[in-house]
């Protein structure tokens, strides 16, 4: 899909330097459309879903919403009131324990490398960088909030 970008003899740095640019910049964009086509099937699926047998989420005030059982790789709804940790994936539902102080980190904030080590994973990059998504995409849907920039915190009332 994307051309190797070669260095021709003769070829300007400048020039090359514009074509690694140019595949990097097409490999973004492609990238963005691969997790925009991820996000709308995961909650066109959810949508989908009927009558399964899974008991309804009820929230004070709205009409009862179908939830199924979250999996790994499952879409992070946006935290509303009445929302428990339990539609959360096992993975988001864990980095919350975590957070809020059930693996005896006493509920105080953490950096990425921290909440790493907390949830039993080794401190290296891939797996910090893991963790890292993960707490941006709860921060993002209001499950946890940013402390301080690289520190996460549970949201009071979660």
């Amino acid at each position: 899909m994307f051309p190797l970008v070669r260095h021709r003899a003769g070829a300007s740095a400048a020039e090359t330097k514009w074509h690694v640019v140019s595949a990097a910049r097409e490999a973004e964009a492609v990238w963005e459309r691969f997790v925009i086509a991820r996000e709308t099937v995961g909650l066109r699926l959810a949508e989908g879903r009927g009558d399964d047998g899974v008991p309804p989420v009820v929230v004070t005030g709205e009409r009862p919403v179908r939830t199924a059982a979250a999996g790994p790789g499952s879409v992070v709804p946006v935290w509303r009131d009445g929302l428990d940790v339990g539609v959360l994936a096992p993975d988001c539902r864990r980095l919350v324990d975590v957070l809020a102080g059930g693996s005896g980190s006493g509920g105080e904030a953490m950096d990425c490398r921290q909440l790493a080590l907390a949830l039993g994973l080794q401190a290296v990059p891939v797996k910090v960088e893991g963790v890292r998504s993960k707490a941006k995409r709860l921060v993002a849907r209001g499950w946890l909030t940013g402390a301080r920039p690289g520190e996460f915190s549970v949201v009071g009332g979660s």
